[in-house]
């Protein structure tokens, strides 16, 4: 439409509300779970990623620890 400014929407980058709640939901359930307690190791912090990425599986019983 001539003579009105047209919106500029360009596109966004960052990480939506519901990925960063699933993130600290997990990363609560992961510290919980003690999964973050050996880190001073490779498998240990690949652990309490892998625990904090599927915090779901820890509740059906899964171990995500890296061996």
């Amino acid at each position: 439409m001539p003579g009105y400014a047209q919106p500029y929407t360009g596109s966004r980058f960052g990480v939506s509300w519901i990925v960063a709640l699933y993130l600290i939901a997990g990363g609560i359930v992961a510290a919980t779970h003690h999964y973050w307690s050996n880190v001073h190791t490779l498998k240990g912090i690949g652990s309490g990623l892998l625990a904090t990425v599927a915090w779901p599986l820890i509740f059906l019983g899964v171990n995500l620890n890296i061996r």
